[in-house]
């Protein structure tokens, strides 16, 4: 029998209300359910791991034991929680060796939730140009304000593609993000250079190397102040403040009025250089090309991102992409719309930005239409039709 794989460990969604939530599972024909409600409890015996009932009868039967497996729990979890029902949204949790609660979501709400992460790019590439415009305007500040070193991160997040940081991390891990980042980990050469040498998620080491007059002023003056953060403003008072994740969020929040953040950034660049990659790649004239084609696309946006290519193609390029590539609209799209917005220039977008949003939209316009939507497990995208001679 060949071993069940284990669902993605994933943490609850924020910035969400439980209505959405509710909403969120009941389109997905699902029942939103939480771990404090009463459910299964794993114990541990002398042969493996027995299962019981909220009333502490013991779990036999065949179906419920056979669902219980595929979750795949690993066995150093503990305080197990197991939903009772196979269509709860949230089938199991549990705290990992680390004390830290995991989660296992059904395949169907995952399927859900992508479709609404996704789908928030839309929103994203919408207020970009807002963010864009309020970025510039802090950017000329005197001095180190607030909103001032605020754009300044908002600024290299969107050109280095980094990690917002979790200060969690940087002191268990070592492993560090923009707003976790130390004097150390950056030098400015002269009078525009910017060099960061870092240790990021997953142990993986980060050298980039950024050109930017205003950037390497404004870094060098947070330098300048006592501490060894590197990020840090000066309040009203003249007194160093540091700044972290939640800061950072919350400024993309007051800029846009939308629930946007840091990480929407890596996933809306994701998403345009996969597509661009893709177009530039010769045409395939087998599935076996195709699969190698999208493969180098991944593997050089995975590069730019400082990810693994398994991770950012399930959790930062959008699907749609990959569907059009395959099924031969993703080209003809792009040029078309690109033509179109070269000739009408959107604000605040590049030409090749908004022909992606464009193709987005349009193919998220079809899912609505079509079920199963984009993305949902299981689709397969058709063949590259061949071009007339």
């Amino acid at each position: 029998m060949s071993k069940p794989q284990p669902l993605p460990l994933e943490q609850p969604l924020s910035g969400t209300s439980i209505d959405d939530l509710k909403a969120a599972a009941k389109a997905a024909h699902l029942r939103y359910v939480t771990d404090t409600r009463p459910g299964i409890t794993r114990i541990r015996g002398k042969d493996g791991f027995e299962y019981r009932a909220a009333d502490g009868s013991p779990i036999t039967d065949e179906d419920t034991l056979t669902r219980i497996r595929k979750l795949a729990i690993p066995p150093a979890y503990e305080s197990v929680w197991i939903c009772p029902n196979e269509n709860g949204h949230l089938q199991a949790s549990g705290r990992d060796a680390r004390g830290r609660k995991q989660y296992r979501y059904h395949p169907r709400w995952r399927a859900v939730r992508d479709e609404a992460k996704y789908g928030k790019m839309l929103i994203f590439g919408r207020v970009l140009p807002q963010i864009r415009v309020r970025v510039e305007e802090d950017l000329s500040h005197r001095g180190l304000p607030r909103e001032k070193v605020l754009a300044a991160i908002v600024r290299l997040l969107e050109t280095t593609l980094m990690r917002v940081g979790n200060e969690e991390y940087a002191k268990t891990n070592k492993s560090f993000g923009l707003t976790t980042l130390r004097n150390r980990h950056v030098k400015v050469e002269g009078s525009n250079r910017l060099r960061f040498d870092f240790r990021g998620k997953h142990g993986l080491d980060h050298h980039i190397d950024l050109r930017s007059r205003r950037l390497a002023a404004i870094v060098k003056r947070c330098q300048d102040l006592p501490g060894q953060e590197l990020f840090q403003y000066v309040d009203e008072d003249g007194t160093p403040r540091g700044i972290d994740s939640d800061d950072v969020n919350e400024y993309l929040k007051e800029i846009t009025g939308e629930e946007i953040t840091a990480k929407d950034f890596r996933t809306w660049a994701a998403t345009n250089l996969a597509a661009l990659a893709l177009q530039e790649l010769e045409q395939y004239d087998s599935e076996a090309k195709a699969k190698k084609n999208v493969l180098r696309a991944v593997e050089a946006v995975s590069k730019m991102l400082g990810n693994t290519p398994a991770i950012c193609r399930k959790c930062y390029i959008h699907p749609a992409i990959f569907d059009g590539y395959l099924d031969g609209t993703l080209a003809e799209a792009l040029k078309q719309r690109a033509d179109a917005a070269l000739a009408d220039p959107p604000d605040g977008l590049k030409a090749e930005e908004a022909a992606v949003t464009a193709f987005l939209s349009h193919r998220l316009a079809e899912a609505a239409e079509t079920p199963p939507a984009i993305g949902a497990p299981g689709s397969r995208p058709p063949r590259r039709k061949k071009r007339a001679a």
